[in-house]
Formats: structure tokens, C-alpha cells, sequence
């Protein structure tokens, strides 16, 4: 039980509480962007009763690297993102009386996004987009998280997942003046786990883990300082995911969680920018309540890949 609950948490962090304000904006086709970025979590974590644990709690490290390229789909403004991350940190806790301290560190399942405007952003060169205003925006995209990451089933807490997820969401951005109101709103499915905390001292043969799909709503308003200079505030609300294991289900693992935070990027020179993000639990029923601290470097240039 411990261990399923575990491994729910590790999905909850990764999937449900991510923040990320103007994921629909338009950029002039033929965009590259390279993007290193920092994550710092450090929180407790909730089981609401379900397990004989307390004191949970996490601290660990997410370098990631990810890569941006805009294009035109059908004459609308597309583009697909791919992202590589790796972890690093430990997990604490006392279980029936007993304390118990993992360290962790291996790659995370990579991820994928291909995000396709419906409304508002025709696909546009960068002389055309210089001369562009952002009026209402209407896009959709799909996530799609392959089982990549370090994953071996006989431990207690693994980085991977061993699973596919996938997450189609329908996204709304509207300008006015030097504010962009973002909204999001998305369904997170995911494939079972049949290789579930199997084959150790405890469980000779296998077992399959499923989750029950997740909802995700999300929203920013954010303020134009100046071109490339911004901050926002951030928000966002998941629910569901209730877990099972061998087809019996644990319904105090269902989740209705919520985070705020902000964000702040400014640029640093033609091509470059960097961009700092703090968010924190504002309530959580069951799962990681982590204060998130995020800092990335980005470098980008319009063109064919060099």
C-alpha cells in the first residue's frame, strides 16, 4: 500500500501540479528555442489517512533540458516541444513506527507536446508576426509521456513510471493591452503498470497498478512590463486519479488538489532570456504538497536547425 501511494505522488508532481503560464501565446514559424531550467521541491506529503504514515517528506532536484520548434500546420501556427529530465534527492518518512530514508537519482520519463492553434494565430513569418497583435486565442495540444525514465520495479521509489501517459487539453488566451488572461483545460489518461513494486522479498510474482484518469484546470494572468518582460500569477486545480492495484481500488487515493504561485521572465540579450517561478501548495487532499522553486536559461533564433 505504501508503495502505491508512492508511486501516485510521484505522478501528481510531475503531471497534475505543473504551472505554465502562456503555453498557447504565438511565435513566428521557423522558432527554435533551447531551454535549460533548475527545479528545487521540497515539501511533505499528504496520505489522508490511507497508510500507517507520517512525517513524509521530500527534497530533490529536476535539471531539465527541453527543445521548442514552431511550425505551420494547415496554414495555423503549430509547434512541438520535447523535454529530457533527470532527478536527484530523497524521500523520509516513519511507516508503522519504523523510519525510512531513500536517495534517488536517474532520468525521469521524457516528455512531448504538439500544440496546434484553432483560432487567432495563423501560422506567420517573422515579418508578418512583428506587425501582429494577440487579440483571443483558441488552441488545443496533446502531451504524451512515454515510459523512458529509470525504473526498476523491486524498489521502493522509482523515477519512471512504466507507463504511457497522455494528456489532450484545449487552451484560451485573450490580450488586453499589457495583460494576457490564460486558461487551460485538460484530461490526463494513463496505461496500467503491470511490472507494479513486483518480483522482490515481498511479492515473488508481478502485479498491475491502474489510475483512474485525472483533471487538470489551470489559469494565469500576466502583465507586460515591456516587450520579452513579464510576470504572472498562477493557479491551478486537479482532480481524480484514484489508483488500484489487481483490480482493487483505494479511493482515499483520490485526489482534489490545488497550487498558486508566479513567474517572472525578462530578457537578457536578442536571443537569450531567463525566467524564475515559485509556486506552493494551496490545498491538498492527497499527495506531494511541495514549494517548487524554478529558474531557466533560454537561447533562441529563427531559421532551419543548426
Amino acid at each position: 500500500m505504501f508503495l502505491a501511494a508512492a508511486q501516485t505522488l510521484w505522478i501528481c508532481m510531475v503531471s497534475a501540479q505543473e504551472l505554465a503560464p502562456r503555453a498557447y501565446v504565438i511565435t513566428p514559424s521557423q522558432l527554435n528555442v533551447v531551454t535549460v531550467t533548475w527545479s528545487f521541491y521540497d515539501g511533505t506529503i499528504n496520505y489522508n489517512g490511507s497508510l500507517p504514515v507520517s512525517g513524509a517528506v521530500g527534497t530533490y532536484q529536476v535539471p531539465s533540458l527541453t527543445y521548442y520548434r514552431s511550425f505551420s500546420m494547415f496554414g495555423r501556427s503549430a509547434n512541438a516541444v520535447a523535454s529530457l529530465p533527470y532527478g536527484r534527492g530523497t524521500f523520509e518518512g516513519t511507516v508503522t513506527g519504523a523510519g525510512l530514508r531513500l536517495y534517488r537519482s536517474g532520468l525521469l520519463d521524457s516528455v512531448y507536446r504538439l500544440s496546434v492553434n484553432l483560432m487567432g494565430g495563423r501560422a506567420m513569418p517573422i515579418p508578418e508576426f512583428s506587425r501582429w497583435k494577440q487579440k483571443t486565442l483558441l488552441g488545443v495540444s496533446v502531451k504524451v509521456v512515454p515510459p523512458t525514465g529509470q525504473y526498476d520495479p523491486t524498489k521502493l521509489i522509482n523515477w519512471g513510471t512504466n507507463r504511457w501517459s497522455f494528456k489532450p487539453e484545449l487552451g484560451y488566451s485573450r490580450r488586453f493591452r499589457a495583460l494576457v488572461l490564460d486558461s487551460y483545460a485538460g484530461v490526463w489518461f494513463f496505461t496500467s503498470n503491470s511490472d507494479f513494486w513486483s518480483r522482490n522479498v515481498y511479492y515473488s510474482g508481478t502485479r498491475t497498478q491502474s489510475q483512474s484518469p485525472i483533471g487538470a484546470f489551470e489559469g494565469h494572468l500576466s502583465y507586460d512590463i515591456k516587450p520579452r518582460l513579464w510576470i504572472s500569477l498562477d493557479g491551478n486545480y486537479w482532480f481524480g486519479g484514484e489508483t488500484s492495484i489487481g483490480g482493487v481500488k483505494n479511493s482515499l487515493s483520490k485526489e482534489s488538489n490545488s497550487r498558486l504561485g508566479g513567474t517572472f521572465s525578462m530578457p537578457i540579450t536578442k536571443h537569450q532570456s531567463i525566467k524564475v517561478s515559485y509556486s506552493n501548495g494551496t490545498y491538498i487532499r492527497f499527495g506531494g504538497n511541495y514549494q517548487n522553486v524554478s529558474a531557466a536559461w533560454q537561447y533562441s533564433w529563427i531559421g532551419k536547425l543548426r
